[in-house]
């Protein structure tokens, strides 16, 4: 029997399972093909949920989603990659083992950034998965229960990039949910002079906007030294009392990327053509945030599940597809839009790679509150049919706007 495997069970990896498993349904390969998804977890989370006050559901048992498509699932850490001999090797609760693989697609997604700075590891929250989301609600959650001390209602958000972004504008819901009520402080710092550098002139006064509604400080253009227990020290000299720092600033693709001797973008992300094969290393398939594919013939794939979930669901077809002799289908897509969250004050939505800006405050949040809750869901009912339905390999329309731009 062959076996495919795939790296990671984030909204490419998921996809790809799924997408495979229906094109071995398809073809009548289900005795014939093995589908492995190996993943440090075992759920899958709706990542780009972790900033948010109720993260309830944002992590759903993989057992749900996989088994009733037929693909085994374990629970293990990717220790090495050897795509000569087509193996992995793995630590898992039992011990270290190495798996063989026919073919391989490879979603273990990115990572925060974490520079060697004086404190970080030790005093700095974030919010890249599931687990560190958790720890920082459990932390927010205890020091509304403590005394009122230097610090204590005081929040910096490092990064004011897309996720430092809504991470800060959620900050003063999930501060009330804590019970951390009276005089607060929520804080972005960035090394750059505007907020949302990579986001654009055109949305940047509409954030503006909505940071300073929400009482959002900022201090730009500023590094950080330290973090300590007691607070952060930025490169200005200002040393800013807090007992709560999240660690926003940047992603990087898996380490892992780095085992295969290909061309890498500057995330270090493996470059992949239209079918996400990566080049000159056979039975290899990428799809996510360890991947950078151009999918409009100009523009490369930028970290985000609008295209992680397509990547994953074009990457689990063609690997079938590729295994048993088939004709590949080429992923492309057309638009591109990004909403971000602007907390209590709404929403931004805007549309192509200038980020021309459609839709603003509530409006544009019915746009986003769909995304979260319903269009990045996969089907929760345990249908094979749905669940095969929602992994075809096809890009879904644009999301929907409502009404027109708030000035």
């Amino acid at each position: 029997m062959a076996r495919i495997v795939v790296l990671g069970a984030g909204f490419a990896g998921l996809w790809a399972a799924i997408g495979a498993a229906r094109k071995r349904d398809e073809i009548g390969a289900v005795s014939d093909i093995e589908i492995c998804v190996i993943d440090r977890n075992p759920y899958h989370n709706i990542r780009v949920r972790n900033y948010e006050v109720d993260l309830r559901e944002v992590a759903i048992p993989l057992p749900k989603l996989l088994d009733p498509v037929g693909v085994r699932h374990e629970i293990g850490e990717v220790e090495a990659i050897d795509p000569v001999w087509r193996e992995i090797s793995l630590v898992t609760s039992s011990g270290e083992r190495t798996l063989a693989y026919d073919r391989l697609v490879l979603a273990l997604g990115s990572e925060v950034m974490r520079p060697d700075i004086p404190g970080l590891a030790e005093h700095a929250f974030d919010v890249d998965t599931y687990v560190a989301a958790l720890r920082l609600e459990d932390h927010l959650a205890s020091l509304g229960r403590s005394a009122p001390a230097p610090g204590r209602s005081t929040v910096v958000v490092v990064g004011a990039g897309f996720t430092g972004i809504e991470v800060a504008a959620e900050m003063p819901d999930r501060l009330a949910r804590a019970g951390i009520a009276g005089s607060r402080r929520i804080i972005l710092v960035d090394p750059n002079p505007a907020v949302g550098a990579t986001i654009g002139a055109l949305a940047r006064p509409i954030i503006e906007t909505a940071l300073a509604a929400l009482d959002v400080e900022t201090r730009l253009g500023v590094r950080v030294v330290s973090v300590e227990a007691a607070g952060i020290r930025l490169s200005s000299g200002e040393f800013i009392p807090a007992q709560t720092v999240i660690w926003c600033a940047g992603m990087r693709a898996s380490p892992l990327a780095a085992r295969f001797p290909d061309a890498r973008d500057r995330l270090g992300r493996l470059l992949v053509d239209p079918f996400m094969r990566v080049a000159d290393v056979g039975g290899v398939f990428a799809a996510g945030d360890v991947a950078s594919s151009v999918v409009d013939g100009l523009h490369p794939t930028v970290m985000s599940c609008q295209f992680a979930r397509p990547m994953g669901r074009f990457a689990g077809h063609n690997v079938v597809a590729d295994l048993a002799g088939l004709p590949m289908l080429p992923l492309r897509i057309d638009w591109y839009v990004t909403v971000l969250d602007l907390g209590g004050w709404g929403a931004l939505y805007t549309e192509g790679w200038d980020r021309e800006v459609k839709a603003t405050g509530q409006a544009a949040k019915a746009t986003k509150n769909i995304i979260n809750r319903k269009r990045i869901y996969p089907p929760l009912t345990g249908s094979k049919d749905e669940l095969f339905a929602a992994a075809a390999p096809t890009v879904q329309a644009p999301p929907p706007t409502y009404g027109a731009p708030r000035r």
